[in-house]
């Protein structure tokens, strides 16, 4: 018998079995009590400790949010010429008047987390494109698309909760017209380089009546009607913007809370 057919026989590989399965029990029992004899404490982080904020109750908005709307007036809002909104307030709730331009905040914001309630029109009127059509534009350039996407077929990028023209939402989460809706967004604002090109895109997460609807999307650019969008340098913080697109969305209930970069 040859000394590698020695070797292979059914004894000696037993015995190293034996042998390998040992040199593993020691490791581990040697890791193992060394992690144990350090204590639970070695792997705890008190520092730093997190504010203490008041969540609110249902409806209300959390204490360190800077509230944007609360049904009284617009007064952190106005045209983007700079004049007063000329948007009416009816029971709590603002309602674009068709052909006044779109309001801008007064405040600039970069990232942020995000809670508006809209309405589209109680009588649908038009299709596609053309039924309570607005939008959530961040920084004034990057939109969540506000439209009646119940029961009303247009191109999915285009429909309610999409990123327009750039993501689909996960699922059409729309109620009927003249139910209020919400949408909770979570957004990081672009980062830049020294020399004007993009570092780190745009990030967008949304819930439509609390349900995710985008997942943590990069931006490709700001948004475009027409073509591909693209990057170009701007502010670290813009105004939130919200259209007329001629039809009589409204809205109500909006705050926002600021995030660190």
């Amino acid at each position: 018998m040859s000394a590698q057919a020695r070797d292979s026989s059914p004894g000696n590989v037993g015995a190293m079995r034996c042998a390998l399965a040992l040199l593993l029990l020691l490791t581990c029992g040697g890791v193992c009590a060394q992690q144990e004899s350090g204590g639970p404490e070695l792997t705890e982080i008190w520092e730093p400790e997190p504010r203490v904020i008041d969540p609110g109750g249902a409806g209300q908005p959390p204490s360190d949010a800077i509230v944007l709307f609360d049904g009284s007036d617009l007064a952190e809002w106005q045209h983007g010429n700079g004049s007063g909104p000329r948007w009416g307030i009816v029971d709590g709730a603002f309602t674009v008047v068709a052909g006044t331009g779109n309001l801008v905040t007064k405040r600039s914001f970069g990232s942020i987390q995000l809670h508006i309630e809209w309405r589209t029109p109680p009588v649908a009127e038009g299709e596609g494109q053309e039924r309570g059509n607005s939008g959530v534009f961040l920084m004034k350039r990057y939109e969540v698309q506000v439209l009646d996407s119940f029961q009303n077929r247009t191109y999915s990028n285009g429909q309610a909760g999409s990123v327009y023209k750039q993501f689909i939402p996960k699922v059409n989460a729309s109620r009927g017209p003249g139910v209020w809706q919400s949408y909770d967004i979570v957004f990081a604002a672009p980062r830049f380089a020294a020399n004007g090109t993009i570092g780190r895109p745009a990030m967008l997460t949304v819930l439509h009546n609390g349900i995710l609807i985008q997942n943590h999307v990069p931006l490709a650019g700001p948004t475009v009607y027409i073509g591909e969008p693209a990057y170009e340098a701007h502010p670290p913080k813009q105004p939130l913007m919200l259209q007329d697109h001629g039809n009589s969305v409204s809205f109500r209930n909006i705050w926002v809370r600021e995030l660190s970069p």
